[in-house]
């Protein structure tokens, strides 16, 4: 039938949401699609002008691919291969599949499956593992560690109101300490929860809204904020508290990020993105997570250290935090059915947000103002 249409084909090939590229023997490109397009930021014009040598890195598996691919006539494929764009100049992990083209000798059909959203989605999951792990270390751990504290939090507290001078700061300074333990120790209790998330239908403009009233009464007063909202967006099913608690979380980590900026800024930003679906465990059917919320900020970016790591437990670039804020903010997003991802270069981090539609019966959701 496709044959029959060359018309056909060419649109089939258009629609396609993954990078295509059609390459000579000699790494000449002859065809792409609209997502190639979009990838490499270059032009169907412009890139039918060059070759695969002049997008990718020396070396690259890719080149080999195509020479395989060529030489047995069969299809090859290279998993996790990176790929840098020239116009981005980020580095992009794809999947590649080449196969030989029927209509002409010495052509290739070169197919790009970004593994960003995979990779981040299982790189959350691993983290919640680890925070698990950590719970159930905390769980049987705290008892132990809370009752002493409470003694020796009690001996410091006798020995400051009979101390003067240097004893008494010393004195302050362990009861300080022991309650800072005790705080860290609850927080880590929080990722023990597996209580059913108590939702309701929400307007998550109205969430935005009211941390941003606390961001800017409180961690973030110095910040320009800057929003551009879907006013159309249906609503999440979600926890009020635990999601004010998300973002809350995330506009500040974006306020301390871009405080060394000479105008630091926070921009928000909402849409409706049909295309996404993961598999959930214990659901039959693939989840769409069609609400997107983006926090992004102007700081320096996230050292490539830790990029990988981001939302492990106490995995931190502050000097005086616990690196559970984050870890937290995962957990919490997973408890809502959505997933969390970022990505960063010097003078811009963006954390976006997926969240599920609250749907049938959840209906009307809330629209308190």
């Amino acid at each position: 039938m496709i044959g029959a249409d060359p018309e056909l084909a060419v649109a089939m090939v258009q629609s396609l949401p993954h990078p295509v590229l059609v390459c000579g023997g000699d790494n000449s490109i002859r065809a792409v699609n609209v997502a190639a397009e979009d990838f490499f930021q270059i032009s169907a014009g412009v890139l039918c002008r060059q070759s695969l040598n002049d997008l990718i890195a020396f070396g690259s598996p890719i080149l080999g691919l195509v020479e395989r691919v060529i030489g047995r006539n069969a299809p090859a494929s290279e998993y996790r291969v990176p790929v840098s764009t020239v116009r981005s100049g980020t580095e992009r992990m794809v999947d590649v599949f080449g196969t030989p083209l029927p209509i002409g000798d010495g052509l290739v059909t070169l197919v790009l499956h970004e593994r960003t959203m995979a990779d981040k989605i299982d790189r959350q999951l691993v983290s919640r593992g680890a925070a698990r792990s950590i719970t159930g270390l905390g769980a049987m751990l705290a008892h132990e560690i809370k009752n002493p504290l409470s003694g020796i939090r009690g001996a410091a507290q006798l020995l400051e109101q009979s101390s003067t001078g240097d004893d008494r700061a010393l004195a302050r300074l362990i009861r300080d300490e022991t309650d800072r333990i005790v705080a860290l120790v609850e927080r880590v209790d929080v990722f023990g929860d597996d209580r059913p998330l108590d939702g309701v239908p929400l307007n998550i403009h109205v969430i935005l809204k009211r941390v941003r009233l606390l961001a800017q009464n409180g961690v973030a007063p110095d910040v320009t904020f800057s929003e551009i909202y879907d006013p159309s967006l249906p609503p999440v099913l979600g926890n009020r508290d635990q999601l004010v608690q998300v973002f809350l979380n995330l506009i500040k980590n974006g306020a301390e990020a871009a405080a060394g900026q000479p105008h630091p800024e926070i921009h928000l930003r909402t849409a409706f993105r049909p295309g996404i679906r993961i598999a959930v465990p214990g659901v039959l059917e693939r989840v769409s997570l069609p609400l997107e919320i983006i926090v992004e900020d102007n700081g320096p970016g996230v050292p490539a250290e830790i990029l990988a790591h981001l939302f492990d437990p106490f995995v931190t670039t502050k000097a005086t935090g616990s690196g559970l804020g984050l870890a937290l903010v995962a957990k919490m997003i997973g408890d809502h059915g959505g997933v969390i991802e970022f990505d960063s270069t010097p003078g811009r981090t963006r954390f976006r947000v997926l969240l599920p539609v609250a749907t049938g019966a959840d209906l009307p959701y809330d629209i308190e103002t």
